[in-house]
């Protein structure tokens, strides 16, 4: 969704003037080659690392420390009362004097709304401005949304998103030489009390990295679960993904849980087969990095087949506190065992607390680039 200003002309490059308030389009901007017109962000944009110098316009209107339960309460209150969950500062966004804003109308809980965005455009920002709304559900709406923007911003999206299939394509053609018989059943969980799985495009990746998704559907939201459900499909391994959480705070979310009977009750909890990822640099933003989020996964399910060096940064094995898994069979640092190309490691990046995250509420969109 892009809400154009009547009568705008297309800008030179010279005159762009870029807000980003959602991590995901700081993303897709800097890889664009646009990062330098960046001039203001929220507060959960955080890569590249450079953009933390730019003004916030954004922050959360709760208190955003706590256990997955405390969070999850603080935030349905606030929806339940028709309280917005995040605050939009108008002065900063007035006084960035942006030609064009990046927002979302996809999920209430993970940035600021579209409607709060159109009516701050309305009454602080006299110069034209272009909305550009993004809404992505599957990979496919993803590479559609840089194509998208790159339109909005005047220039070519086709270099990045050919370059993302072709390693995403690597990448499928080595998982689909593993055969049926090695496709683990994966659980991915974005949400730990109330418990959620992933959705939305999350299940694509887990089938693109050679693995069988056993709770929520590609597109769709992500659906809430039973420990009673976990238990009964018998996961050859979980991948714990909390929306919103570094890898560090995923870790520590993880501890809890072992005091739980439902949970030391799963074959994967016994066979050490547990994962955490860093969800909010990761597998939270759809944007340019889904890419390492596939790599990220292909990793975990198929370590004698692939390796893009992402353990210890972008993921690591949970064991009931034994050492992390270490790699079947040595290969050369930053070198995919296949002949994939790597990305190289990424610094795991600090982030929003987004209780049930993306898929909470509404869906998202496909895998064709």
């Amino acid at each position: 969704m892009s809400a154009k200003p009547q009568n705008a002309e297309p800008q030179s490059a010279e005159s762009l003037r870029i807000v980003s308030l959602l991590p995901s389009a700081t993303e897709i901007v800097a890889a664009l080659g646009l990062g330098d017109k960046l001039v203001a962000r929220s507060h959960a944009c955080d890569y590249p690392a450079d953009v933390e110098r730019l003004p916030v316009c954004t922050r959360p209107a709760f208190e955003t420390a706590g256990t997955s339960a405390e969070l999850h309460a603080r935030v349905a209150a606030r929806l339940d009362s028709a309280l917005g969950v995040y605050r939009l500062d108008m002065a900063a966004l007035a006084a960035a004097r942006p030609s064009h804003i990046l927002t979302q109308a996809q999920c209430e809980v993970c940035a600021v709304s579209l409607e709060q965005v159109q009516a701050a455009v309305a009454e602080f920002l006299p110069g034209p401005t272009e909305v550009i709304s993004l809404e992505p559900a599957r990979l496919g709406e993803v590479w559609a949304d840089i194509r998208r923007v790159a339109r909005a911003l005047g220039v070519d999206g086709d270099v990045v998103c050919k370059g993302l299939a072709a390693r995403i394509l690597q990448i499928s053609a080595r998982a689909s030489e593993l055969g049926g018989a090695g496709r683990p059943g994966v659980a991915c969980i974005e949400w730990t009390e109330p418990l959620m799985a992933a959705g939305n495009w999350v299940p694509e990746l887990v089938d693109i990295a050679g693995g069988q998704t056993l709770f929520g559907e590609v597109g769709g939201p992500s659906p809430r679960l039973s420990w009673q459900a976990l238990r009964e499909s018998d996961p050859d391994l979980i991948v714990l993904m909390p929306c919103g959480y570094d890898l560090a705070r995923t870790l520590a979310e993880a501890r809890p849980l072992a005091a739980r009977p439902d949970w030391a009750a799963l074959r994967t909890v016994r066979t050490g087969r547990l994962y955490a990822v860093d969800g909010n640099a990761f597998f939270n933003r759809p944007g340019p990095r889904l890419v390492e989020s596939l790599e990220i996964l292909a990793e975990i399910m198929h370590p004698n087949h692939f390796n893009f060096d992402h353990h210890g940064v972008g993921w690591r094995r949970l064991a009931d506190g034994a050492p992390d898994e270490p790699r079947p069979r040595p290969v050369e640092k930053g070198v995919a065992v296949h002949g994939v190309k790597p990305a190289g490691a990424h610094r795991p990046e600090r982030g929003p607390v987004g209780p049930g995250g993306k898929g909470a509420r509404l869906g998202q969109r496909a895998r064709e680039v």
